[in-house]
């Protein structure tokens, strides 16, 4: 047992993975990359979008849209353009701790969490049940801790908090305390964003910190398929602008339900919406950090339920990350979300394939990506501590062949021929060894004899041991002067000492 203990005495990482650049991978070719764009504004231009609210209806009508006789908002394309060219094409996403920090944009990968889990798989039983504030808690802990992942948005829903108030507060304080890295949380109602940010600001300890440094991005559903405004999501978002909160906003049409049943109609159509919430943002601040969650789901036509793990859902959103960097704008995809329902082989390869393509089609963030089990409606700590792992491998496979003046080294190479007739000893092997090379953490590398004598452990073992060392660790970044304060002024269920 002697490599399991050693195995065991690890260091947690607190640092993050550096983002490789992506967009080698293209599923579209340049023709279909004009063809959807084109078909995307031709929607926006003929059909529109209904179920604008007045107020930005009639913004956007001053500012160059047409209103149809039904309501509908529909954009001339030039309109469009121009939104595209002043929007932000970089989106800076400022952790808790400063330097945790990310810049979003370009195609370079970055990789989280996600999702609105109702159920978590408790290890110690190896059954479902119903997710909890302290499992929203132990979940973004461990992203705080994970080096492969980035940044961590919301991925369970608590469903012990009871009101919808109690509970986006209290999400806001578990995510904040939990984890140090950028967090993502979703609201109810716009009247939630002004006491959550006094929170923030709380926390920070100054009145204005979270303008100063908004560590917390507002994940947003502004579009509802096909082609209509979410009005209320549309009210929380300018109440995220307001508190000068960057944005994630979302549409996720499901091809053969609320999009059409080919790849090609469903991206069209989806980037036509995801396209609508930039005319959203443009009316009210043109420029405004956005980020923009095109997530074209995948309906299994047999049965009409949602399917993530698909090979279909793996195209569609590389593709989706193909079209927003051609067109210059920040880009979140979905991917992960195996419709397995425990850490198997099925899980694997549905992570493996969806994540890869997203990552390599250089999506900026690749959302839902880890931890996620059944379709999206069940979070597992282990998974998270697993998928960590297999998120080391994908981001070195978009980093690719590096190209430096020194990886060839013709010299080196014919002393070693005509020398000792291995590399292992040489200077550059030992320097390069953590650099060139990514290590899993706990994926297994022994032969199987020393496997063997070391108990035959899976990786789910090592994983429920892994994640057991990481949750006995507690986040030291929010001052207890701070959380004092929090506790006196709201509402907070999350157990004190956690």
């Amino acid at each position: 047992m002697a490599r399991r203990s050693k195995r065991r005495t690890s260091v947690t990482a607190t640092a993050v993975a550096p983002a490789p650049r992506g967009g080698r991978f293209r599923p579209l070719d340049a023709d279909g990359v004009a063809r959807i764009v084109q078909a995307a504004m031709d929607i926006l231009a003929r059909t529109g979008i209904g179920g604008c609210p007045p107020d930005i209806a009639g913004r956007m009508v001053d500012a160059g849209a047409t209103r149809r006789a039904d309501g509908r908002v529909c954009f001339p394309q030039a309109m469009v353009e121009t939104a595209i060219a002043r929007a932000a094409k970089r989106v800076n996403l400022p952790g808790f701790v400063e330097n945790l920090g990310l810049t979003i944009g370009g195609g370079k990968v970055h990789i989280g969490t996600g999702g609105a889990a109702t159920e978590i798989l408790d290890s110690s039983t190896n059954s479902f049940r119903g997710a909890q504030l302290d499992d929203l808690y132990d979940l973004m802990r461990l992203v705080g801790q994970l080096p492969n992942i980035h940044y961590g948005l919301r991925p369970v829903i608590a469903r012990d908090m009871d009101q919808p108030f109690l509970l986006d507060m209290n999400t806001g304080f578990a995510c904040l305390k939990a984890c140090a890295k950028p967090i993502g949380i979703s609201f109810d109602s716009a009247k939630h964003l002004d006491p959550v940010v006094s929170m923030f600001d709380m926390a920070l300890g100054r009145e204005g910190g979270f303008r100063a440094q908004p560590f917390c991005f507002g994940v947003i559903v502004h579009a509802v398929s096909p082609l209509r405004y979410a009005p209320e999501g549309i009210e929380i978002m300018q109440r995220a602008m307001a508190h000068r909160m960057p944005l994630q906003i979302c549409t996720a049409a499901q091809a053969g339900a609320t999009s059409p049943v080919t790849l090609a109609g469903a991206l069209a159509q989806g980037l036509a919406e995801t396209l609508a919430g930039l005319m959203v943002v443009d009316v009210i601040e043109p420029g405004f950090p956005c980020i923009f969650a095109f997530m074209p789901f995948i309906s299994d036509l047999r049965t009409g339920a949602m399917t993530g793990g698909s090979g279909e859902a793996a195209v569609a959103a590389a593709a989706a990350a193909q079209l927003l960097l051609h067109l210059g704008l920040p880009s979140t995809a979905s991917a992960g979300m195996t419709d397995a329902k425990i850490p198997d082989a099925q899980a694997g390869y549905e992570k493996g394939y969806t994540v890869t393509l997203a990552a390599q089609a250089g999506a900026d963030m690749i959302n839902l990506s880890v931890g996620m089990l059944g379709s999206i409606m069940a979070a597992s700590p282990e998974a998270l501590v697993i998928d960590d792992d297999m998120c080391g491998a994908i981001l070195r496979t978009v980093r690719g062949v590096e190209m430096t003046d020194t990886a060839i080294d013709l010299d080196r190479i014919e002393a070693v021929a005509t020398g000792a007739g291995h590399y292992l000893g040489e200077a550059q092997t030992l320097e390069l060894m953590k650099t060139e090379y990514v290590y899993p953490s706990i994926g297994n590398r022994q032969s199987i004899s020393d496997w063997t004598d070391a108990g035959s452990l899976t990786i789910w073992d090592v994983a429920k041991d892994r994640t057991a060392e990481l949750l006995a660790e507690k986040p030291t970044h929010l001052p207890a002067e701070r959380e004092a304060a929090i506790r006196a002024a709201f509402d907070i269920r999350l157990t004190e000492g956690s």
